[in-house]
């Protein structure tokens, strides 16, 4: 039996698996070493269980993984989410709509402070949807904005989908995080006219909050100067080289700590609690990560992602329209799957087509996080849908309906990213031009 076969039954167990429920982690481990066997034999395939988890758990780019997660907690106990939506609030409630474009730009500047979408989801739609539903906002609407601003996490940087992506592809991580400041600012207009447009439509959607006086609204920005300036210590020292994002990381998470402390509100059980829950999302992590490469591996012997990708490109279309059928499979893998899964399953296949077809990796990078956002809202799987159902009682047919809207801006965004990629890379092709 050749390498090309086992690789094709390779990839049907795998589908196999994941079809009857087994964790996608499982899935990639266990159809990993037995190809690897298959191959290899019995020896080659226990050798890399024993020693290569190690070494790919302990490159040096994913140990900013742990600290941006840190960090992120740190900013949540500090309640940098309370923080600035009281100031986009106060600045922005007494217009109609004004709530839900007051979240937004909540979840878009808490998503500086931390690399996880989930986060941001739970830490905004805690604070805000009760106050959007005390005004007597639809639900749909409270519930919508908050699931996709949550996206945003991902988006703008620090992103934990960054680093995935840039570790699996052998790509720089700063320039990722950079590459993703000018689209972050560019979709949170897009979620912003959304409401808009939403509430034009039907005014009684969103009807305006209290009306905040100029001395109220200059008030309300005190408490954002020390995260604007760990934000901009972050990107700034990413962006002139002075730090490597895994060194970023370490400062970001030492200046939330520091942040949080100035506000008083640091006590041990906070310290406990934010070390142990970082703990556990960057094991779930990690062991996605170590079976994805375990996969991986497998499908290097095999040579399937390079064949396909020399098929692709001998196709009789375009390299636009490749790019286009390749970002569209993302929508449907994006409802069954979640986001951190469906990085590590498809790039190994997807992206030496992309390198083979002369397009940007950064660019392409950046595309796939925007899709990784929409596979965040759209059922079935919407984690960030679930993560808002425990505070409403709206049920979740209701809360993917509020979705529509922003998801239509995600498509309109990833559309404009397509067509206009100068809007990715003016920023990173501006960092070798300052350094």
């Amino acid at each position: 039996m050749n390498s090309v076969t086992v690789g094709y039954i390779g990839i049907a167990l795998f589908l196999g698996l994941i079809a009857l429920r087994i964790p996608i982690a499982f899935a990639f481990g266990a159809v990993g070493f037995l190809g690897i066997w298959a191959l290899k034999g019995v020896g080659v395939a226990a050798s890399m269980v024993g020693s290569q988890p190690f070494a790919w758990a302990s490159h040096y780019i994913l140990m900013a993984i742990p600290l941006f997660i840190l960090m992120g907690f740190f900013a949540f106990h500090a309640r940098i989410s309370e923080d600035l939506y009281k100031c986009a609030y106060t600045c922005l409630g007494h217009v109609p709509g004004g709530l839900a474009i007051a979240t937004i730009i909540g979840c878009a500047g808490f998503a500086a402070t931390s690399g996880a979408s989930l986060a941001c989801s739970g830490a905004m739609g805690a604070v805000a949807i009760p106050e959007m539903e005390k005004h007597g906002y639809d639900k749909r609407l409270s519930t919508g904005c908050v699931a996709a601003g949550g996206t945003l996490g991902i988006l703008i940087p620090p992103s934990i989908a960054m680093i995935i992506y840039g570790t699996i592809c052998e790509e720089s991580i700063g320039k990722l995080f950079i590459a993703g400041i000018i689209p972050g600012i560019v979709l949170t207009l897009a979620y912003i006219a959304a409401v808009v447009i939403w509430i034009g439509l039907n005014p009684k959607l969103g009807p305006p909050g209290p009306r905040f006086t100029w001395k109220e609204r200059i008030v309300s920005l005190r408490g954002l100067g020390l995260m604007a300036a760990l934000f901009l210590m972050l990107i700034g020292g990413i962006f002139l080289g002075v730090f490597t994002p895994t060194e970023g990381a370490a400062v970001g998470a030492f200046g939330a700590f520091i942040f949080a402390a100035l506000r008083k509100r640091i006590t041990k059980r906070v310290i406990i609690d934010s070390i142990r829950e970082a703990g556990k999302t960057t094991c779930m992590i990690f062991i996605l990560y170590i079976t994805a490469m375990m996969f991986m591996g497998f499908l290097a012997l095999t040579r399937l992602p390079y064949m396909l990708a020399e098929w692709v490109v001998s196709l009789p279309y375009s390299p636009m329209g490749i790019l286009s059928a390749v970002l569209f499979i993302y929508v449907p893998l994006g409802m069954v799957m979640d986001a951190i899964s469906m990085l590590v399953l498809t790039l190994p296949i997807f992206f030496p087509i992309i390198l083979k077809l002369g397009f940007d990796p950064i660019w392409f990078g950046i595309l796939i996080v925007v899709l990784t956002e929409l596979a965040l809202i759209t059922p079935p799987v919407g984690m960030n849908v679930y993560i808002l159902k425990g505070v409403t009682d709206l049920p979740i047919e209701g809360i993917f309906k509020g979705i529509i809207p922003f998801a239509i801006a995600d498509v309109v965004v990833l559309i404009i990213l397509v067509a206009f990629p100068i809007i990715t890379l003016y920023l990173p092709n501006l960092m070798a031009t300052v350094k």
